[in-house]
C-alpha cells in the first residue's frame, strides 16, 4: 500500500506526510526512502530534513543524522522543534556538550518547551553539573507539572542533593501517573536508601527489575540493599548480573571490588578482579596518558603541591582521618589542595575548608574537566581517599592528571589501576616479612612506620562509663560496624564465645524489618539465640558513640575487621579482640591493637579468639582497667599523634616525589 502510494505520488509535501504515518521499526525504511526521495524534489525542505535525520538518529547513526538537522537549522533557524530534535539526537548520542548548546536554543526560541527544558537538564546531569541541572528541571516542572518524565528526573537531582522529602513527594507522584515507570522505581529506591528504610527500597529495586530484568542500575542499587542487610555474597550475585546487563556499569564493578573484601580474605582474587575492571574501564584512557609528560619541575626539594581527592569532605567517617592530617601539615613544604566532590556541605566540611590552601568545590566536574584541574593546579602528588568506595572517579585518575598518584584511608587494598603508582600501608597490615604480601597490590606499597590511621573522635565532651557489667550481671557485647561485615565467618568467630557465656547478651546494628529478622535466623543457625540479641539502628554520630555505654566488650569482624567502629570503640573504653588473616583488611585489628600495646588481644584462629574472648569476659578487674585506661592509652598513641603522622606521611610523599624526579633524570638520560 506505501509502495503503491510512493510510485502515484511524488510530491515532497505527501512524501513527508507519508513518512510520518510510518511507525513500525519494518516501516522505518520506507520512511527513510520517502523523506529521501522528498529532499531529491526539493533539497531545502527543512521539516523533511529534521524528520530524516530523526529517524537516522533513532538508529543511532549521528553521523548521517547531524548534517541534516544543520542543514534544517540552516534554512528554519528559528524552530524550536528541530533544535529539539537535533540537541536530543545527540544528548543520546553521548555528545552533552553540543547537546547543551542546541537545546539551550531551543529553549530561547520556544521558554514554554517543557521537554527541551528537561532534555537540556539530562545533558547537564551527563556533564555532572547536579546544580545547573536542577534548576532547570525546577524550571520544566513549572511548564509540565504532570510530567512523568520531568518528576522522575526531579526527583533524582533532589535526592542527589539531599532534599529527600521532596525527592520522594515527586517521584511518588510520577508513579500515581504512570505505575510502570522502571527509572522512577528505581529513583525512589536510592530514596528509601538514603533515608534508611531499607525493606521499601529492596521493593522498590525489585519492582524496577520486575518491570526490566535487564535493568543494569537497579540490579546494582538491590545489591547495596542485601549488603546493608548483612547478606553480602546475594549482594555480590547482585553486581555480577548488573555487570552482566551492562558491561561498562561502573558502579557495579566497583561496588563488586569493595564487596569482595567483605566476604574474602584472598587478596591475590581481589587484585585480579580489581585488574579485569582496569581493563574493562580505563584501558582507552590508559593508552591515551601512557606517554604523557608533565609540566612539574623534577626539583626534589621544592615545595610540593598534594591534591586530595574525595566525596567525603563532610559528616563522614573519612573526617575522622583527614581531620588529623590536614590540621597538621606543613605548609611551608607542602600546598595543600581539596578537590570536593560531594556538592553537600556542613560544620565539619567548613572547618576542613579552612585547613586546606585552595579546596575546589568540583562536585559539578565531569571526569575530563576534574583532570584537566588538576593539570591546571600543578598538583605534584593526587592521593585518591576512595578507590572502589561511593563516589570514586577512577576515570579521573587514569587520564593520569599528576605526576604521582597514591591511594590512601578508603581501605588498605589495591585499585587494580596502572595509574595508580603507589598505596600507603604500615608494617602490621603489610608485613615485609611475609612471602608475595607486595603481590596483592598492583600500586608499589609504602609503609608508613606506625600506622595506616590516625584517628580524632571528632567528640571531645563524651566520656567512658562505668563497665556496665558491674550493674547489669551479665557481660554485653557489641559490634557496631556495617552488617555487611556480619559475614558467616564473624558468627562463626564469635560462636565459642557465646556457648561458653550463655548469659552473654549482644547488642548489632541494623536497620529494622527483614535485615533483623535475617540476622537473628542466621545468628541461631550459629547456637546464638534471638533472645540475646538486641538492635540498634543507624544514629547520629553522639547517639552512636553512647551506645557504647552499653558494651562491655566488642566483637570484632572477619574477614575484614573493624575499622573506625573499633577506633571508637576504644575511644570509649571497649575493648576490642580481634582475629586477622591474610589480607590488609582482615590485619586492621592487630594494626590498631599493637599501636596500643595490647597484642595479647590478637588471636591467628577463631579457637584462640573465643579464648581471649571468654577469659576478657571472665575477668571483670582487667576489663574496669581497660576502660578505665583506653582514652588514654589511645591518646599517648601513634593512632592519635596527627602531628606525628603528618611528618610521616609527608616523608613518604618526599619518597614518592624523589623517586619520580629520578625517574625523570633517567629518561632525559
Amino acid at each position: 500500500m506505501i509502495g503503491r502510494a510512493l510510485a502515484v505520488r511524488e510530491s515532497p509535501a505527501f512524501l513527508v506526510s507519508l513518512a510520518l504515518t510510518c511507525h513500525s521499526t519494518a516501516e522505518r525504511s520506507t520512511a527513510i526512502h520517502a523523506l529521501s526521495r522528498a529532499l531529491e524534489l526539493r533539497p531545502d525542505f527543512p521539516i523533511a530534513l529534521n524528520n530524516l535525520g530523526h529517524l537516522y538518529g533513532e538508529q543511532g547513526d549521528a553521523a548521517r543524522a547531524s548534517p541534516l538537522f544543520e542543514r534544517a537549522i540552516a534554512l528554519a533557524p528559528d524552530h524550536a522543534g528541530i533544535h529539539f530534535n537535533y540537541g536530543t539526537m545527540l544528548l543520546n548520542s553521548g555528545d552533552p556538550a553540543r547537546a547543551e548548546a542546541v537545546l539551550r536554543r531551543a529553549v530561547e526560541i520556544e521558554p514554554g518547551h517543557a521537554n527541551a527544558w528537561n532534555n537540556l537538564a539530562k545533558a547537564l546531569l551527563a556533564m555532572s553539573r547536579n546544580t545547573e541541572a536542577q534548576k532547570v528541571l525546577e524550571r520544566a516542572r513549572m511548564l509540565a507539572p504532570d510530567s512523568v518524565e520531568v518528576l522522575t528526573n526531579l526527583g533524582s537531582v533532589w535526592w542527589g542533593a539531599g532534599r529527600l522529602e521532596e525527592a520522594k513527594l515527586a517521584l511518588e507522584r510520577a508513579l500515581g501517573i504512570d505505575p510502570c515507570r522502571v527509572s522512577a522505581w528505581n529513583n525512589l529506591g536510592n530514596v528509601f536508601m538514603s533515608q534508611g528504610h531499607i525493606d521499601e527500597a529492596r521493593a522498590a529495586f525489585s519492582r524496577a527489575i520486575e518491570l526490566k530484568p535487564d535493568f543494569a542500575d537497579a540490579h546494582l542499587n538491590l545489591g547495596n540493599t542485601l549488603s546493608k542487610s548483612g547478606s553480602i555474597e546475594a549482594a555480590i550475585a547482585c553486581y555480577r548480573r548488573a555487570m552482566e546487563c551492562d558491561p561498562a556499569n561502573l558502579g557495579a564493578n566497583s561496588n563488586l571490588l569493595f564487596a569482595l573484601m567483605f566476604a574474602t580474605d584472598d587478596a591475590h582474587a581481589v587484585r585480579a578482579e580489581a585488574e579485569k575492571f582496569s581493563a574493562r574501564h580505563e584501558a582507552a584512557l590508559l593508552a591515551e596518558s601512557a606517554g604523557m609528560r608533565h609540566a612539574n619541575a623534577p626539583e626534589p626539594a621544592r615545595r610540593l603541591r598534594i591534591g586530595y581527592v574525595s566525596p567525603d569532605f563532610r559528616n563522614h567517617c573519612q573526617s575522622l582521618f583527614t581531620m588529623p592530617l590536614l590540621r597538621h601539615h606543613d605548609h611551608a613544604a607542602f600546598e595543600i589542595v581539596c578537590y570536593a566532590l560531594n556538592a553537600q556541605r556542613d560544620d565539619l566540611t567548613r572547618r576542613l575548608t579552612t585547613l586546606a590552601d585552595v579546596w575546589r568545590d568540583v562536585s559539578d566536574f565531569d571526569d575530563t574537566r576534574l583532570a584537566q584541574q588538576i593539570r591546571d593546579d600543578r598538583i605534584d602528588i593526587l592521593v585518591d581517599l576512595t578507590m572502589h568506595m561511593g563516589g570514586a572517579r577512577r576515570l579521573a585518575f587514569a587520564r593520569r592528571p599528576a605526576p604521582v598518584q597514591v591511594a590512601w584511608l578508603a581501605y588498605p587494598g589495591t585499585t587494580g589501576s596502572p595509574s595508580i603508582g603507589w598505596r600507603l600501608t604500615d608494617p602490621w597490615l603489610d608485613p615485609m616479612d611475609l612471602p608475595h604480601i607486595d603481590d596483592q597490590y598492583t600500586e608499589r606499597s609504602l609503609r608508613l612506620p606506625d600506622a595506616f590511621w590516625c584517628y580524632d573522635a571528632l567528640s571531645p565532651g563524651l566520656e567512658p562509663n562505668a563497665l556496665p557489667a558491674l550493674s547489669a550481671g551479665h557481660i554485653t557485647f557489641g559490634c557496631l560496624n556495617n552488617p555487611c561485615k556480619l559475614t558467616d565467618a564473624t558468627l562463626a568467630l564469635w560462636s565459642g564465645a557465646f556457648a561458653a557465656l550463655p548469659d552473654a547478651r549482644l547488642i548489632l546494628m541494623a536497620p529494622p524489618g527483614s535485615a533483623r529478622e535475617r540476622l537473628v535466623r542466621r545468628l541461631a543457625a550459629h547456637g546464638i539465640d534471638a533472645a540475646r540479641v538486641r538492635f540498634v539502628g543507624l544514629q547520629l554520630r553522639e547517639d552512636y558513640l553512647r551506645t557504647y555505654h552499653q558494651i562491655d566488650i566488642a566483637l570484632d569482624t572477619f574477614p575484614a575487621n573493624g575499622h573506625t567502629t573499633s577506633l571508637d570503640a576504644f575511644w570509649m573504653g571497649v575493648p576490642v579482640p580481634t582475629r586477622h588473616g591474610r589480607s590488609a583488611v582482615s590485619r586492621a585489628g592487630l594494626c590498631l591493637l599493637a599501636n596500643l600495646g595490647l597484642p595479647e588481644l590478637v588471636a591467628q584462629s577463631d579457637a584462640r579468639y573465643a579464648d581471649i574472648v571468654i577469659d576478657l569476659a571472665r575477668d571483670l578487674p582487667r576489663l574496669v582497667a581497660l576502660r578505665a585506661g583506653l582514652r588514654e592509652r589511645m591518646q599517648g598513641s601513634p593512632l592519635m599523634d596527627g602531628a606525628r603522622f603528618a611528618r610521616n606521611i609527608e616523608a613518604a610523599y618526599r619518597n614518592m616525589w624523589e623517586a619520580w624526579c629520578a625517574d625523570v633524570r633517567q629518561s632525559a638520560g
